[in-house]
């Protein structure tokens, strides 16, 4: 076969779906560590170690900053990244999106850990900002969840039970008798780091950064842009109004285009 026909005939093999997301829809891009649990129980402390917080809020700020998202939202081994209705990266194709941000989150997450890991990606689409609003207040209801199970059951494994009694022992147990299995063992739930609790956001901030003009010898000021990280998150009503609040009204624009 020459070299045309070969090329033509391989490339007509290469299968993938022309799924793009929908015209006015409000996105969330959510990428998830694959094995984390296998992984952080050899390497971190339990239930949360401050080092693998950071990491991930590196990976976050990495997502936000390359994907050019509105806001992002980590706790766990899980990133949400929202984008409001003008995002049309790569044309908004589902397929490059989900494999181009599971990249971004693997490299970054490497890169700073100085060991490999891996994560998946999904795309969530919602019809309005109310939407996302629900969607972000699932996710943080989820960590508060995840963050007083978590807490229970490594306690019950620091006194020495195995994996199966202390998962059989808060099976069926109620958020009030977890919180009083914590609380007899001198620790308040309540009083955690609220990052433990509520996750943590990041969202792009506007500053104002001094300078000399060394033509005019004169100071001056220069409006910048910069992630803003927030470890003491609000909740519940107050955590909705915020995440309203930074997502707003749809930008104008396109969002950037990098090389493909």
């Amino acid at each position: 076969m020459r070299g045309r026909d070969l090329e033509t005939d391989m490339r007509a093999r290469e299968w993938f779906h022309s799924l793009t997301l929908l015209p006015g829809a409000w996105t969330i891009i959510r990428v998830d560590g694959r094995s984390f649990s296998s992984f952080t129980e050899r390497r971190y402390d339990k239930p949360f170690d401050p080092r693998f917080s950071a990491l991930m809020t590196d990976t976050a700020q990495a997502l936000l900053t390359q994907l050019g998202g509105r806001y992002a939202y980590t706790e766990s081994d899980e990133i949400s990244i929202a984008f409001d209705p003008s995002f049309n990266l790569f044309g908004g194709e589902v397929e490059k999106l989900v494999s181009i941000s599971a990249s971004i989150a693997t490299a970054a997450f490497t890169h700073a850990a100085g060991e490999p890991v891996c994560f998946d990606s999904r795309i969530w689409l919602g019809t309005g900002l109310q939407d996302v609003v629900d969607y972000l207040s699932w996710r943080q209801a989820d960590a508060t969840r995840c963050a007083l199970n978590g807490w229970c059951y490594w306690t019950l494994r620091g006194e020495g039970q195995s994996v199966r009694q202390a998962t059989r022992a808060l099976e069926g147990t109620t958020v009030a008798a977890k919180n009083e299995l914590l609380y007899a063992r001198g620790v308040n739930f309540n009083e955690l780091p609220a990052w433990q609790r509520r996750g943590i956001g990041l969202w792009w901030e506007t500053y104002e950064k001094t300078g000399h003009d060394p033509m005019r010898n004169v100071e001056v000021t220069a409006t910048r842009r910069r992630v803003h990280i927030e470890r003491d998150l609000p909740m519940k009503d107050d955590y909705r109004d915020l995440v309203r609040t930074l997502m707003g009204a749809p930008r104008e624009g396109r969002s950037p285009q990098p090389t493909q």
